[in-house]
């Protein structure tokens, strides 16, 4: 198949070759989100079948995030150059094999190395996702087609923690990563007939491998000193120096670099990103605790769990992009700070949650006072985000403020267990077990609370504003555990960019 420049797409939402690559997209991003969002409902069940302990647990959910949130720009970057497709479909490989791996797992150790190479997979798969779409599909049909891989892909959201729950009482643990194997193979079989490939033919210089194996090192190193801390003094260090060569590098290599620091120039898309890495360490621990809190502490079973979280999903669906209109109107500061404290004060209610619960008394109220406060928190963030980059930018912006939110997810689930007692065998023990999850949620709520005082001095002014603004040309989904990867959000009004430092 011919070869094409980003923007160059023809493919029209309505023929049967538009259908296909929206299909096998939806397909592909949907696995990657389906493993995030399952895996968490099945940590007791895999905790005791392999004997684990705490760090064990959190091992599995963050070698997974470390790996994708340290590679992910990366992987953009080696599709633009080399083909979205061909990227894409490695990746797909890759995810499915390291799968399989997961699914057949004997030990805790082997099960932590599979996850980390499923985050490679994903690093691989997910920009190419909505890259695809974006080459393409023929301008005018873009937003109809990246709207609907957005519903899809959040029914796939909605989906998971229920599906997760039910392979887990029915089929066992194992089948929650074995699933994604004919998954996988059915994306195979029809991007290989059906998705055209594209390439960026203006991309040249050299990748910043350097600075992404940096990053992921020092991640890792990080995150092993926070997750063991009476072991893991070293691994700290050496990953804070690792951060530190990183900077150092990235400064040097500008604008060649992984990060560009020119993009850093503006105050806005700085504090910004700092609200994201705030408030998403919050959401990450709140997303891995709960499940795990209802199912040891309150009696749950792995289907009710998993659908506890349900109302969240179904309101940022629904209120997202009326949350983004109206940050449109009147700026983004106002929903973002008010959005972030009622998050805030739902993790209060959420850390009443323990034995005896129900899920109507209990459960319901705060999930959904927690759904409210994230639909009116998340598009004006990405969008803000955005719309304070400048145009050359656009695309590394998303990706950067991609990869803040993963890793404030990464370290938080990484630190705040440990600091809240949460160690050992703590997930076989209701009472320990309650004991800390109380104290992590007072202190994610405090997370929010701080993410909202930064969010109210930091944004100034209606950043989203602009009376000549024409059609916006692409829409994105706002993800709950992570911002959208693509160059617009769904919500996001066409709006100037901002000079660095506006």
């Amino acid at each position: 198949m011919s070869e094409r420049q980003t923007g160059d797409g023809h493919l029209r939402l309505g023929t049967a070759a538009g259908r296909w690559v929206l299909f096998t997209t939806v397909l592909a991003s949907g696995m990657a989100l389906l493993d995030g969002t399952v895996v968490n409902v099945a940590l007791p069940a895999l905790g005791r079948a392999l004997g684990a302990d705490m760090a064990g647990l959190q091992w599995t959910v963050n070698a997974y995030t470390l790996t994708l949130a340290g590679l992910i720009l990366l992987g953009g970057s080696l599709g633009d150059r080399f083909g979205r497709r061909k990227i894409f479909l490695i990746g797909v490989v890759w995810f499915a094999l390291a799968s399989a791996a997961c699914g057949i797992a004997p030990n805790i150790e082997v099960l932590v190395f599979a996850r980390a190479l499923q985050g490679v997979g994903g690093a691989l798969l997910t920009p190419g996702s909505l890259a695809i779409i974006q080459a393409s599909f023929a301008r005018s049909d873009r937003p109809r087609a990246v709207g609907a891989w957005s519903g899809l892909g959040g029914v796939a959201a909605a989906v998971g923690p229920l599906l997760g729950g039910w392979l887990v009482e029915t089929a066992g643990w194992r089948w929650v990563f074995l699933i994604n194997l004919p998954v996988a193979a059915a994306v195979i079989a029809v991007a290989v007939r059906h998705v055209p490939e594209t390439r960026d033919t203006s991309a040249d210089g050299r990748f910043d491998v350097l600075g992404a194996a940096l990053a992921a090192l020092a991640l890792a190193g990080v995150t092993y000193g926070l997750i063991e801390p009476d072991t893991g003094r070293l691994a700290l260090a050496a990953g804070v120096a690792l951060g530190a060569a990183f900077v150092w590098l990235e400064i040097r290599r500008s604008p060649r670099a992984l990060v560009p620091v020119g993009i850093f120039a503006s105050r806005v898309f700085t504090s910004i990103n700092l609200v994201t890495l705030v408030m998403y360490a919050a959401l990450g621990v709140v997303t891995f605790l709960l499940v795990v809190q209802l199912q040891v502490s309150s009696g749950f079973s792995p289907v009710a769990a998993g659908t506890s979280m349900l109302p969240l999903t179904v309101l940022m669906l629904l209120l997202s992009a009326p949350a983004g209109e109206l940050a449109k109107r009147i700026g983004p500061r106002a929903p973002m700070t008010a959005g972030i404290l009622v998050c805030a004060g739902a993790l209060v209610m959420m850390s009443a949650i323990g034995p005896g619960a129900s899920y109507l008394r209990d459960v319901l109220p705060a999930v959904t006072i927690f759904g409210f406060g994230l639909s009116a928190t998340v598009a004006p963030l990405t969008a803000t985000v955005l719309a304070s980059a400048e145009e050359r930018y656009a695309g590394v912006a998303s990706g950067v403020n991609n990869a803040v939110a993963r890793t404030g997810g990464l370290l938080a689930v990484a630190a705040l267990p440990p600091l809240a007692g949460l160690t050992g065998a703590a997930y076989t023990d209701p009472v320990r077990f309650t004991a800390g999850f109380h104290t992590t949620m007072l202190i994610s709520a405090g997370l929010m609370a701080a993410a909202a005082l930064i969010a109210f001095v930091a944004i100034r002014g209606n950043v989203l504003a602009d009376p000549a603004a024409p059609e916006p040309e692409r829409h994105t989904h706002c993800a709950i555990d992570a911002p959208p990867l693509e160059e617009e959000c769904e919500s996001r009004p066409a709006a100037r960019r901002r000079t660095p430092g506006t």
